[in-house]
């Protein structure tokens, strides 16, 4: 984490858990990011949180820290059973999940705690077998949480914290009965550490967590804060037929080691990773209906460099987090203006810098006014070199969905039991 990105307020101040500080000097992580020296003290002193902050923020680990400093502080309750988890996580996504996974797993190096991830499409029978061997922290989307709930391989009794993350978009994705659903069969609100984190904290964000949170505290980082020194906006204002030339002359030109390229719709997709391949880029393709597992690979060739430039669908444009993303390409401008942001924001993350390059074309060129008034500024238009944009070998077929394109010649460069826990109003969560 770079410092310009960092609050004054250091980790070793705050008063957490020895082991805690531990890991996080392991990571090289001294300072706090805005977001974790808004939230941490309140969950430090046991009061509950709804934050808003984009992803790149630091949030994940604001909310682990939280969550593993109360577990390492009150003891938990008489007679959890092992596979009980004490912590609750919920994301609206894989990716998201296996995300939060690694940096749980990260901070919980020096404690013995068990830490689970369940998500679909992957592992079934291991994941389920994994919860009835023992689960401390259980992180997961929300309907495999429910699937292995309703199999009784594991229960809620025993939950002292509860996190959702990325609250708007579990809203977005139709999950707010599946959310509602599990928190009905924990204990109650004033009985547990409740935290939500949003991208905004609309009036459905905000009646959620008023409902199941025990009137939370609002922390919130600005966008401007997150976004605008370090992410440099740039717009063309290409014919459709100039578009992928363009995306092309640019990449060649630049040469960046990781870039992300996001489009509307997963036929676009395939014709921008028919267009990559044929002309001499390594490139994956990351839509809806592509595997798990190939999912999971494609984030590891792009972290390793195997290939040099993602085409995505908004399936991923939340929750990931690739480290030195360097530029991410707005094929299409989207539809929804707060996409933008949530695609833009896969750079520039943990204080790097990075660009975001949109494309305003003939069909969807009036998405931009929203764009602009949702983000307070214009962007910043290039002129269209039309004279110099390269011809195109035609775009690979895709048979099937892709790992890798290799074509031939080509380079480039994750209520309870035993009486109540905590107090009732205020932060008013008591030992045990």
């Amino acid at each position: 984490m770079e410092t310009s990105h960092l609050s004054n307020i250091s980790f070793a101040e705050l008063g957490l858990d020895p082991r805690l500080l531990r890991a996080l000097d392991d990571q090289g992580f001294s300072h706090c990011t805005p977001i974790q020296a808004k939230a941490l003290p309140l969950l430090l002193k046991g009061e509950n949180v709804a934050g808003q902050a984009q992803t790149g923020t630091g949030k994940t680990i604001a909310f682990l820290l939280g969550v593993m400093n109360d577990m390492l502080t009150l003891p938990e309750i008489d007679g959890r059973h092992a596979n009980e988890p004490r912590a609750l996580m919920m994301a609206p996504t894989r990716e998201l999940a296996i995300q939060i996974y690694n940096d749980a797993v990260m901070l919980a190096k020096y404690t013995d705690f068990n830490v689970r991830v369940v998500y679909g499409g992957a592992g079934y029978e291991k994941q389920r077998q994994d919860l009835i061997d023992g689960v401390d922290i259980l992180i997961g989307t929300t309907g495999r949480l429910i699937d292995y709930f309703k199999q009784k391989a594991y229960g809620l009794d025993g939950i002292d914290c509860v996190v959702l993350d990325e609250a708007d978009r579990m809203f977005d994705l139709g999950f707010i009965d599946d959310i509602r659903y599990l928190f009905r069969r924990m204990p109650k609100p004033d009985d547990r550490l409740n935290m939500l984190f949003s991208a905004t904290l609309s009036h459905r964000v905000n009646e959620l967590a008023y409902e199941h949170m025990n009137n939370p505290t609002h922390v919130k980082v600005e966008a401007e804060q997150v976004t605008a020194d370090k992410v440099r906006e740039s717009l063309f204002y290409p014919a459709n037929n100039e578009k992928a030339p363009l995306l092309i002359s640019i990449l060649r030109d630049l040469e960046p080691p990781r870039a992300m390229v996001f489009a509307n719709t997963k036929r676009e997709c395939e014709k921008i990773w028919g267009y990559l391949v044929t002309n001499g880029f390594e490139a994956g393709l990351l839509t809806g209906d592509v595997p798990q597992k190939k999912r999971i690979s494609l984030l590891d060739e792009l972290r390793s460099e195997k290939i040099s430039v993602l085409v995505a669908t908004d399936v991923a444009a939340r929750g990931l987090h690739i480290e030195g993303v360097s530029h991410v390409f707005n094929y299409d401008l989207p539809d929804e203006a707060e996409d933008y942001v949530h695609r833009i924001g896969r750079t520039a993350r943990a204080g790097a810098t990075g660009d975001a390059i949109s494309f305003a074309c003939e069909d969807n060129a009036f998405n931009l006014p929203a764009i602009e008034e949702y983000i307070e500024h214009n962007l910043p238009v290039q002129e269209v070199p039309h004279e110099s944009l390269p011809e195109l070998n035609p775009p690979k077929r895709l048979a099937r969905a892709p790992g890798r394109g290799r074509p031939s010649g080509s380079r480039s460069g994750p209520g309870g039991r035993g009486g109540p826990r905590r107090g009732g109003a205020g932060s008013g969560r008591g030992r045990r």
